[in-house]
């Protein structure tokens, strides 16, 4: 991201436009009716179009474009390749008054090639993250994860980008006891179909240790209770393996290696997904009846959590 120390001189700046920032990156075209204060920093390469206002307090990376009629105020920061649509709002104060001014205004951050929806409105104090999608009217009052897809008001996530659900993905009963296990397109991540018997009793599903679960159970943990518009998971392990699996209604489980990423989702019993160590996992689109079965390879420990997204693809790509 641009520091902003171009003195602006390669940059495009529409007659009709007061540009009052001499920190303006080469190649930035800033058009007619667009308002820059003196204390802004516009990096190289971006699209700045009309009727857009930037207060003092605001840094924009590089190749960023603000559509028509975005204000950006005083605590907003723009990383890279972000595009704002037109008439996107951002607020910088949770309890506004007339002439009642915040000892500081609310930061908000938006980070490195994330989308934001025309008219779409992002309340202060939260961060947008990477690659995330805000869909056109969303309202968002929380953090976004990376790569996540968000759409109404209040803004809930409907999908991660580049994530697709395979067909085959999707389970379907067939009252076959033989157990399958299908690799994806995420490094490590497997599919897989635990053994089960179906009698006039009812149905019965099982796995061992090592055999079925592809390592040595040291813990688990139930996930339940979970408001559908909630998320959990959004992190990454050093050396703990988990084996996931809903044992009663159903969740969608996304698994990201840094560069493949894919959606599973979980409504029946005998099927699994097994996320190795330095897998970015996040689980979502709970039912109200939902309940996750997680399987650890480790006992707790928080040092071996990685839950900056940033992080672990720095780390990730650090690996042999």
């Amino acid at each position: 991201m641009s520091d902003g120390a171009a003195t602006g001189s390669n940059s495009f700046r529409h007659p009709n436009a007061l540009v009052e920032s001499d920190a303006i990156g080469a190649g930035t075209r800033i058009w007619a009716f667009a308002h820059v204060l003196p204390g802004a920093v516009i990096g190289a390469d971006c699209n700045i179009c009309d009727h857009t206002f930037v207060e003092n307090d605001v840094r924009i990376g590089d190749r960023v474009t603000v559509k028509c009629g975005v204000q950006l105020w005083d605590g907003i920061t723009i990383e890279d390749d972000v595009f704002i649509g037109p008439n996107a709002t951002f607020t910088n104060d949770i309890f506004p008054r007339s002439k009642q001014y915040p000892a500081a205004f609310l930061r908000t951050l938006i980070k490195r090639g994330a989308s934001i929806g025309a008219n779409a409105t992002i309340l202060p104090n939260l961060t947008i993250g990477e690659s995330a999608m805000i869909g056109a009217g969303a309202v968002v009052t929380r953090n976004v994860p990376p790569n996540a897809i968000l759409a109404g008001n209040p803004a809930r996530i409907v999908g991660y980008t580049s994530a697709p659900i395979s067909p085959e993905h999707i389970p379907v009963r067939t009252g076959s006891a033989q157990p399958s296990v299908t690799a994806t397109s995420v490094a490590g991540v497997t599919l897989h179909r635990l053994p089960m018997v179906d009698d006039i009793r009812g149905l019965l599903s099982f796995g061992e240790s090592g055999k079925h679960l592809p390592f040595d159970v040291k813990r688990y943990f139930l996930v339940y209770g979970v408001s559908s518009k909630e998320i959990r998971g959004e992190h990454a392990h050093k050396t703990l393996h988990q084996f996931l699996l809903c044992v009663h209604g159903k969740c969608h489980v996304l698994a990201d290696d840094g560069t493949h990423r894919e959606e599973f989702v979980l409504d029946d019993p005998t099927l699994a997904v097994h996320l190795p160590p330095m897998t970015w996992g996040v689980q979502y689109k709970y039912s109200p009846d939902a309940v996750l079965l997680v399987f650890a390879s480790g006992h707790y420990d928080p040092a071996d959590y990685v839950r900056d997204y940033t992080d672990f693809v720095a780390l990730r790509s650090s690996l042999p």
